[in-house]
């Protein structure tokens, strides 16, 4: 039974009443049924990509539906799915996404906090109304060869980019609205894992987010990245993943606040959740223009680096307001990390720091365990913080000072 909580969000404004539906469609409830078995896809190893888009663009043209993965594991490139047609993966099922990127191919889309030609997803949803993802089952990207490109290309070059090793990202939706993902395990990505852009009112229930930290590193393989979004519900979920577990993005760049192609993320509720390990449980950027009205409560921290992440930099305008921490328990190494943050700094010729600021945060009622309570730099030139309201938290700083200098960059 799910928890219902405040109806205020930071600002004072009422959270609307469609946080508060948390059902979970069931199998019958999504339309006439589509087996991919009985559409020539077969658990055998073999890429099915061919096989598994005509089905999507059949059940479209059919007036809509749902597919269903049955038991066994079933290999595909990039799916692209279309209003009305909605999937279903059932228990012991996995969707495998290939480790061969030619399999996804390159389109103009959204990544690292701008519009660019680069590779699709695995799951590839743009302008649904609607769409559903859930059952009990598995979206497995298959990260592996690209994680250990991507370290031995890091070896070779210890400033290549995210982008620099080839990459898929798990599921990315575009312009989407009434989304629901539940009950589902989205594991080993082989870059971000959910990315939404310009979205509203999706929902995260009862799903298992994961990639590893060990023994090879995961890189980039945030859990939930959202980007210029509002209305989303992140609820009962489980997340271990090697990066951060719910990162805002936005933009990024000097001027990135007057680019059309990004925006605001407002009304973001992260509750009931279970965080095993991330580099930072709630992260606004590192690509990231504007955060507010952002919720984050009744969380367990088993391990980690940041509860809450501020990552401020210096080459980009930055605002972010009104966000709430409240009822997290467990251990963490930085309690509040507020820094600046320098990764492939580039201010395109403007000659001044874009001023950013920070005010408006509540972190109350939490009892945790960390290495730093308050790591936190201020930075007039670069930024102002103002309001920061740090109250009735019961917290056992077991660290030095020397500590807050560790666990502010990335990877």
């Amino acid at each position: 039974m799910y928890t219902i909580h405040s109806d205020i969000f930071p600002d004072g404004t009422p959270v609307d009443g469609w946080f508060h539906n948390t059902s979970i469609p069931e199998l019958t409830k999504l339309g006439k049924q589509y087996i991919i078995t009985d559409y020539g896809i077969h658990d055998d190893g073999r890429i099915y990509t061919d096989n598994f888009q005509k089905l999507i663009d059949l059940v479209y043209n059919a007036g809509g539906g749902v597919i269903v993965i049955p038991r066994g594991t079933y290999m595909t490139g990039a799916l692209f799915f279309r209003q009305g047609v909605n999937l279903y993966i059932e228990d012991d099922a996995t969707l495998m996404g290939s480790d061969d990127i030619s399999d996804y191919p390159v389109c103009e889309t959204r990544i690292e906090g701008e519009t660019c030609q680069y590779f699709t997803a695995l799951i590839n949803a743009s302008g649904i109304d609607g769409f559903t993802l859930c059952g009990n089952g598995t979206i497995d990207g298959n990260g592996l060869r690209s994680w250990k490109a991507f370290w031995q290309r890091r070896t070779w070059n210890p400033d290549c980019t995210n982008k620099d090793e080839q990459r898929a990202r798990l599921i990315y939706m575009s312009g989407c609205t009434n989304v629901t993902v539940a009950g589902l395990h989205i594991c080993n990505s082989q870059f971000w894992t959910n990315h939404l852009y310009r979205c509203s009112h999706v929902r995260y229930l009862d799903c298992r987010i994961t990639s590893p930290s060990a023994p090879v590193k995961a890189p980039s393989t945030d859990a939930i990245d959202i980007d210029a979004c509002t209305d989303i519900l992140i609820k009962g979920c489980t997340i271990n993943v090697n990066d951060d577990a719910v990162a805002l993005k936005g933009g990024k760049g000097p001027f990135a606040d007057i680019d059309p192609d990004n925006g605001a993320n407002e009304r973001i509720i992260i509750e009931d959740c279970t965080f095993e390990f991330c580099h930072g449980c709630l992260t606004c950027g590192s690509e990231s223009i504007h955060n507010k009205n952002i919720i984050m409560r009744h969380i367990k921290v088993n391990s980690g680096y940041n509860l809450l992440w501020l990552k401020m930099r210096p080459d980009t305008p930055q605002h972010y307001e009104y966000i709430t921490i409240e009822y997290v328990q467990g251990k963490i190494f930085n309690f509040i990390n507020i820094n600046p943050w320098t990764q492939f700094f580039d201010l395109k010729g403007r000659t001044d720091i874009p001023p950013s600021s920070t005010e408006h945060i509540i972190i109350r009622k939490n009892t945790c365990t960390c290495n730093v309570f308050r790591n936190i730099k201020e930075a007039p030139e670069q930024y102002t913080l103002t309001d920061i309201q740090i109250d009735d938290n019961i917290i056992e700083e077991i660290g030095t000072p020397s500590d807050k200098t560790k666990h502010t960059g990335a990877e």
